[in-house]
Parts: structure tokens; sequence; C-alpha cells
């Protein structure tokens, strides 16, 4: 009896350590970083749009814009979904379907900034 017991175990743990391995690597990514300018710095705009991306878009878009339980952005997606970038701030400022509405916790320079970052380094 003792004998079967001891590889179901085994199964449900190395099925747990898996899981936990598999979530710890989609949370540990980070938002591509911005590319440098022709000075060699960053556009300081863009950097502002990766950190509200990062805090605020990452966990239901994925950190690369790959996709989650929000859609992928990354990859032209989000131009061809919005090909109009005031229809893009529209939808974070004032949410669609699951999407939550962003106007009450982000600056309109935080929405322009989030959508030229979304647009532009991960599209």
């Amino acid at each position: 009896m003792w004998f079967v017991r001891a590889p179901t175990s085994r199964r449900s743990f190395l099925a747990a350590l898996l899981v936990v391995v598999v979530l710890a690597g989609a949370c540990a990514g980070q938002a591509p970083e911005v590319p440098l300018g022709p000075d060699g710095s960053p556009d300081a705009e863009l950097v502002v749009g990766r950190e509200v991306y990062q805090r605020r878009c990452a966990n239901c878009h994925g950190a690369d814009g790959g996709g989650g339980t929000g859609p992928k952005l990354a990859d032209g997606a989000v131009v061809v979904q919005y090909p109009d970038p005031a229809e893009h701030r529209a939808v974070i400022a004032e949410g669609r379907n699951a999407m939550p509405s962003f106007s009450g916790s982000l600056s309109t320079d935080e929405i322009d900034a989030v959508v030229r970052y979304t647009r532009e380094v991960l599209g």
C-alpha cells in the first residue's frame, strides 16, 4: 500500500512545482526597454509610458504585450485594433468590456505616454 501512494504524491508534488515555476516565470518578466534616441538617451515620455505599462497594464496584457487575460498588444496588434491613437487613448481612459477605466488613476500625460509606449515599443 505504501508503494502505491509514493508515486502519486511524487507526481502531485512535481505537478505543483511545475505550476509554481511557470507562474513565477510569467510574473518575472519585464516590459521591453525604451530604445535610445539619436542623442544616446531614451525618450522621457516613453520611459514614463514603460513605467505606467509595467505598473498598470502588464498584469493583464503581459510584460511584453503578448497578451494574457487582456488581449495581445505587441507585434502591431494594438495599432491594427486602434489605428487612431485618439481611440486608443479613449479605451485606456474610459475602459471597455473587461478593461477598467484609468481616467481616475492616471493623468492625461501618463495615458498619452502609455499609448506611445504600447504603439512604438511593443507594437
